[in-house]
Order: structure tokens, then C-alpha cells, then sequence
């Protein structure tokens, strides 16, 4: 498969942005946008790049701390991840996220051909973008902020319920400190009430935040193959398909 860490430039600046494409043309089910965890495009996200692109899909990693050195953070100091967390606004994130759909639109995808999904802040990355782009379906793991926000310039997102255009699925544990599980039924409740698009909320009783992950002690094994095998389906059900 062929991987490359490329330069995207737009209005505010030249962002660095890794690609996993998959072998060969045919096949090929859509385009994905993964969004990092609050330690960078480290190892992981970039093996979770590749993984979607072993799935069949043309995937994405644009590096988002890009303004702040681009680090990659080392996951047992969080207080290392503060300042380039702070760094961040909505309006930012999204004009890097839309740097990296203009990267799959030139490769021939369509919005409704392109999923995107996030990890940790990436979770809360997704609602973000699924309130704000027409794409063809989004997935948050473990994504925090979204009910009660993170900071002023990274408020609540539950104002975008009435108005999401992108299917979004939310995968939650309850042993999550970061997350309470008031905070995921209070989301479950709003999207099930004014949600115009497919949403879903599942929640693992034992898994805690970072799931997904095989580097952090946090790893479920069971709840990150629930949850990958749930998203690969969330995509296979609402994604257009590709004329590419």
C-alpha cells in the first residue's frame, strides 16, 4: 500500500497531512479523514490510517497541531498536550479538516463518498464537522466536550444537533473518567429527539477512554474490535459509493 506524509497549504498555513491509499484502483469504497487523538499523528493514528486503507479506503491524517510545531506527545504526561490543545479553535479545526477533504475531492471523491472519523478530541472533531459538512458519515470514538465543551474557544457542540447533514455514530466507554455517562445520555436523548440525520450512540460498560488504542493501558481488546467493526459497517451503510 502506498503511504506518504504530504504538505497540504490553504489560507492559514502548510499543514503536513499523512496518506495511506489502497493497492490498486479497483475496489476502492470511498474516502476517510482520521483525526488524531490530543498526542499528535503519532504511530497509532497512522496505523489506524493504514488500516482503513487495507479496508479499501483512500485515508487521511492531517496533522492539526500543525500551528504549535506539530508535535507528537507522549501519552503519560497530559500536561504536555495543554498548549497546543489551548491552541485550537472550532474555526481552525475545521478549515484544516476541509484542507484535507479538498486532498480526496482532487483524488475524485465526492463529500457524500467521504467519512471521517476521530479519536479522543478527533471524537469531538467529528460532531464538529458532521454539524458543519455534508459528508457521508462520521464516527467519534471517546470523543469528550461535545455536552458540556472544553474551553470557550472549543464550546458545547450541542447547538449543531438540529442541523447535522452527516450520519454521525458515537462509541463510548463507561469507565471513561473523562466523559460521564449523564453526558452521553444527555447527547443520546437531543440526537434522538432532533437529529435530522441516522445517528447512534453505543456505550461499553468496562471500557475506558482510549479504547481503541494498543499503545495506551487503556486498550480493550473486545470494545476496539466492536467498535472497528461497527464503524467499517457505519461507512459500508451510509458512504455514496465511489466513481473512482
Amino acid at each position: 500500500m502506498p503511504t506518504d506524509t504530504i504538505d497540504l497549504t490553504g489560507p492559514q498555513g502548510t499543514m503536513r497531512c499523512y496518506e495511506a491509499v489502497p493497492d490498486g484502483p479497483d475496489g476502492v469504497r470511498g474516502g476517510v479523514v482520521v483525526v488524531q487523538e490530543a498526542f499528535g499523528v503519532n504511530a497509532h493514528i497512522e496505523d489506524v490510517t493504514r488500516r482503513f486503507a487495507d479496508a479499501g479506503y483512500h485515508a487521511v491524517a492531517p496533522h492539526l497541531f500543525h500551528r504549535t510545531g506539530d508535535p507528537v506527545l507522549d501519552y503519560d504526561d497530559i500536561s504536555l498536550v495543554i498548549p497546543h490543545m489551548t491552541a485550537l479553535t472550532d474555526d481552525g479545526i475545521l478549515a484544516d479538516v476541509r484542507l484535507a477533504l479538498d486532498h480526496l475531492h482532487g483524488a475524485g471523491f465526492g463529500d457524500r463518498q467521504i467519512g471521517i472519523v476521530g479519536f479522543c478530541m478527533g471524537g469531538r472533531v467529528s460532531f464538529l464537522v458532521a454539524g458543519s459538512e455534508g459528508l457521508g458519515a462520521a464516527v467519534g470514538f471517546y470523543g469528550g466536550g461535545i455536552v458540556t465543551g472544553r474551553s470557550e474557544a472549543m464550546g458545547s457542540l450541542l447547538g449543531l444537533v438540529a442541523t447535522l447533514s452527516t450520519p454521525w455514530l458515537g462509541l463510548f466507554g463507561d469507565a471513561d473518567a473523562s466523559i460521564p455517562v449523564e453526558d452521553v445520555e444527555r447527547l443520546r436523548e437531543e440526537l434522538t429527539a432532533r437529529a435530522p440525520v441516522d445517528c447512534e450512540i453505543v456505550r461499553y460498560a468496562r471500557a475506558e477512554h482510549g479504547f481503541h488504542c494498543d499503545a495506551r493501558p487503556s486498550y480493550s481488546a473486545e470494545a476496539a474490535a466492536d467498535g472497528w467493526r461497527r464503524t467499517l459497517a457505519w461507512f459500508e451503510a451510509h458512504l455514496a459509493a465511489p466513481t473512482v
